[in-house]
């Protein structure tokens, strides 16, 4: 039993993996199956499509990524100002695409995003779902808002269309440091959302 988990670790592992760096339509389950070392035969054990892998991989980045979110947004790391919270998020995204880069050699972009470009028109239930996690993330962020408008940190009138604002500035900046291979693309981000905010404080 130990043998047969281990073996769908391993397909979700090569997939996330895969995912990250080649996109989805590129990718075949026998590749998968020779980047995870398992037999292909193994594959349909555990997942009856690619789709459901994808949709696996999305879960499991979004796991943790709420996490780590959760951890920057709510203040465990020191109980910030409200800004001071955001503005962590916007580094922190920052210095990760940046390990990456160090790591392989390029900008890979965020998982959630490049699946977006690529598959939203090809199956509805990776579309739904990435919508479910975006929406997600908007929440977090306008309750952050929120936050720093009660204490009039901020001028935005509504903290979640305020929100959507900063979620879809700070995807299409990932998506600009993937294209262009250069984490830079990243630096002006807090300046941005600061202007777009309306912020009374730096």
């Amino acid at each position: 039993m130990g043998r047969t988990s281990d073996a769908g670790e391993k397909i979700l592992a090569a997939g996330r993996s895969l995912f990250e760096a080649r996109g989805y339509s590129a990718l075949g389950v026998a590749e998968i199956c020779k980047a995870a070392g398992v037999p292909k035969g193994s594959f349909y054990y555990f997942y009856a499509s690619k789709e459901a892998l994808a949709l696996a991989v999305v879960d499991e980045h979004w796991a943790d990524q709420r996490r780590e979110w959760t951890r920057i947004l709510s203040g465990e790391t020191g109980g910030a100002q409200p800004l001071d919270r955001l503005r962590r998020l916007f580094e922190e995204t920052e210095a990760g695409q940046h390990a990456v880069q160090q790591g392989c050699g390029t900008v890979l972009g965020c998982l959630f995003g490049n699946l977006s470009l690529e598959m939203s028109n090809q199956t509805e239930a990776v579309r739904a779902r990435l919508q479910e996690i975006f929406d997600a993330q908007v929440e977090m962020v306008a309750v952050v808002i929120g936050e720093a408008r009660e204490r009039g940190d901020v001028t935005v009138d509504d903290p979640r269309e305020a929100a959507r604002s900063v979620v879809a500035q700070l995807e299409g900046q990932v998506m600009f440091a993937k294209l262009y291979n250069n984490t830079g693309r990243l630096s002006p981000l807090w300046a941005n959302c600061l202007a777009l905010l309306g912020a009374r404080t730096a």
